[in-house]
């Protein structure tokens, strides 16, 4: 049956009974009113910033209805309506805008930012493209799954622009994911209007370079809305496959309170508001006989009485006092027991560093059903080094996959596969080329436990290091990037049984491990290893060798250019500290040491400058003062690029260096 409204818009009842209509109506109704009370205490100051989705209140509430509740679904800061439609209780919410130890983030994160688990719904941050590949990944759970479910994301006209939302687009059509991509086009990226923020004639067209299945609807349309993504999302279940759905709306409000709508033109603003999705559609309804004017009443009251009531709730709930605020450090990290592995037998083989790499793999493959590794060459190729070689014949291309060059979605979708209970493991081809998903590892795997208490599993592998020629781009040693970004844990060994045993005690721990691998250390460096699965504690170091003269502090390569070094000057004996993890660092075995050898080196292959050497030298300042017998010393490469030639290359590392600050260091 089709009517003409008042307005603009033409519903489509098909096959929808009353109450379906009615619950869509209530669907939107609720999210509105929710809105317009907070704008009010807002302008009170009882509220933080407030991102208004009046006037696209369709789309929410249409996608959410039209989704199993155990499907995810990744908003946007618009999206009231996915929250309150999946029932979360309305004083959660308002805790959560007040900042206050009951609300989702425990007030760490502010409005829309946030997730949870309990209601299957994963919460966006600022940067807005990432999210995209997060629902990719919890559709490549279900996929592997094969349980026959989706994930639906959302993201703006202004998010499209982003190099995220083409790697998600592109990766989730490459694997045939089951993922609905929401792209709500509401006129203005807060002040850029579409003509500046695209030049095709319509976001929607861009599935087809994808070669995904696509939609342009009326996002004001509820039945649109609520019909397309009934259809579409039965379609995905089916067959697996992504979807790419443009809802064309308005935003009636500012992109958030303060900034305001003077820079659109008021006639365009007139426009919409006739089209505004409840009115239109509540008019439909009246006319329809659906609803009557007193119903419609009836349900306002109730809904108002419903936030007041809620609002007390959260009005009675006191500010977070400075004596709870002791967690933030502890809750970093998942407090998930990182799994144990059983002693190992006294077997052992003779193996190369790479070979331990492999081992550690190949085992954790075995001991993890829902461990998926990703990289770009890893399958048949076997990766760049060959590191897992063979593997995608042991356990298929659903486990072992390669990826399109795309670090950022791949990492990504690693925090989506963690959402849904998987483990993954993502080889970075060279350390070098992280930066391309650096803003997934420090905005949104790093912060994610903190933030919404959803622990990130995943292993992030970095094969680094200078030493082989291989110039400025395949050959940095990067920690220190990583070393000031909470919530990771940075791993970095410097022999074969280090490595295979702390990276199966990286693959263990339910936490973000960005695990590195000097690639000169890979052929060059072998010893007896044990052949069965075993790890090392991550956080404790290796008391190399024992001296009272003088503690060096190392790590990866450095730990054998200090090795070296001390064979040369047999009259110096040294405590040699080998970190092997650094973050969490041994605190404990550097001050122990000092305290005893009164002298402190640290050396380390990354630049001098702001490297990691610095916090290290700060600590031992601070807790060893009094027992110190000369200045701390840091010895590390040039504050450069890594040059190709091989002169170039000796000079920039700290080797030399190394051997005359030690020396200047034992004889001061």
């Amino acid at each position: 049956m089709t009517v003409q409204t008042p307005s603009v818009i033409e519903y489509i009842k098909q096959k929808n009974s009353n109450k379906t209509l009615i619950e869509l109506y209530k669907a939107m109704l609720l999210p509105r009113m929710i809105e317009e009370k907070m704008l009010s205490l807002l302008r009170q100051g009882k509220i933080s910033k407030w991102f208004s989705g009046i006037g696209q209140e369709a789309i929410a509430a249409g996608a959410t209805l039209a989704l199993k509740e155990e499907e995810y679904i990744l908003p946007m800061h618009r999206n009231l309506g996915v929250f309150v439609n999946r029932q979360i209780p309305l004083h959660k919410l308002f805790l959560q805008w007040q900042g206050k130890l009951g609300g989702f983030s425990k007030g760490r994160d502010r409005s829309f930012h946030f997730g949870t688990n309990d209601y299957n719904i994963v919460g966006m941050i600022s940067h807005l493209g990432p999210q995209m590949a997060v629902g990719s990944g919890i559709a490549l759970a279900h996929m592997l799954n094969k349980d026959k479910m989706l994930s639906l994301a959302f993201t703006g006209e202004g998010g499209t622009s982003e190099g995220d939302v083409h790697e998600a687009l592109n990766v989730a059509s490459v694997w045939n994911l089951p993922v609905i991509f929401i792209v709500e086009n509401n006129g203005y990226g807060l002040s850029t209007p579409v003509s500046e923020q695209y030049n095709c004639e319509s976001i929607a067209d861009r599935g087809i370079g994808y070669g995904m299945e696509t939609h342009k609807i009326d996002g004001n349309n509820i039945l649109e809305v609520y019909n397309t993504l009934k259809s579409v999302a039965a379609s995905v279940r089916k067959k697996p496959h992504p979807v790419l759905i443009e809802c064309m709306t308005f935003r009636m409000r500012g992109h958030e309170e303060a900034s305001g709508t003077k820079y659109v033109p008021k006639k365009l603003m007139e426009d919409w508001a006739k089209k505004d999705p409840i009115a239109n559609f509540e008019s439909y309804l009246l006319e329809e006989n659906i609803l009557t004017e007193s119903k419609i009443e009836n349900l306002k009251k109730t809904n108002k009485d419903l936030i007041e009531s809620e609002l007390k709730i959260a009005y009675n709930t006191s500010e977070i006092r400075d004596e709870e605020a002791t967690n933030e450090i502890e809750d970093l990290f998942s407090k998930k027991k990182a799994i144990k592995v059983k002693k190992p037998s006294a077997k052992k083989s003779e193996k190369r560093f790479i070979d331990a790499i492999s081992d550690a793999l190949l085992q954790s493959m075995e001991a993890h059903d829902k461990l998926v590794l990703m990289g770009q060459d890893i399958a048949e190729y076997g990766g760049v080094f060959k590191i897992t070689q063979d593997f995608v014949k042991m356990f298929g291309h659903g486990r072992v996959r390669n990826t399109p060059i795309c670090e950022s979605a791949i990492l990504g979708i690693g925090l989506g596969l963690s959402i849904k209970g998987y483990k993954s493991m993502i080889e970075m081809q060279f350390a070098d080329f992280v930066t391309c998903g650096f803003n997934q590892i420090i905005n949104n795997i790093s912060k994610s436990n903190y933030r919404w208490g959803q622990n990130a599993d995943m292993v992030i592998r970095m094969p680094c290091g200078a030493g082989v020629g291989a110039g400025p781009f395949h050959s940095q040693t990067n920690e220190a990037w990583f070393f000031n970004s909470p919530g990771l844990k940075i791993v970095y060994p410097s022999n074969p049984y280090d490595a295979k045993g702390l990276l199966i005690a990286a693959i263990n721990d339910p936490n973000p491990v960005m695990f590195f691998e000097h690639k000169a250390l890979y052929r060059s460096l072998s010893a007896e290893i044990p052949d069965d699965p075993y790890t090392i504690e991550i956080g404790k170091g290796n008391l190399v060798r024992e001296g009272n003269d003088i503690t060096i502090v190392t790590y990866g390569m450095g730990v054998h250019w200090a090795e070296n070094c001390l064979k040369k000057h047999l009259e110096i004996e040294a405590d040699l500290i080998d970190l092997r993890s650094l973050m969490p660092f041994d605190k404990e075995m550097i001050l122990e040491s000092v305290k005893k050898t009164g002298k402190a080196i640290i050396l380390h292959e990354d630049s001098l400058q702001a490297g990691i050497g610095g916090e290290l030298a700060s600590i031992i300042s601070e807790e060893c003062f009094q027992y110190l017998d000369g200045p701390v010393m840091r010895v590390g490469s040039l504050h450069t690029p890594i040059p190709f030639a091989s002169a170039l290359e000796k000079a920039y590392l700290p080797v030399e260096r190394f051997e005359k600050k030690l020396l200047e260091l034992y004889n001061y």
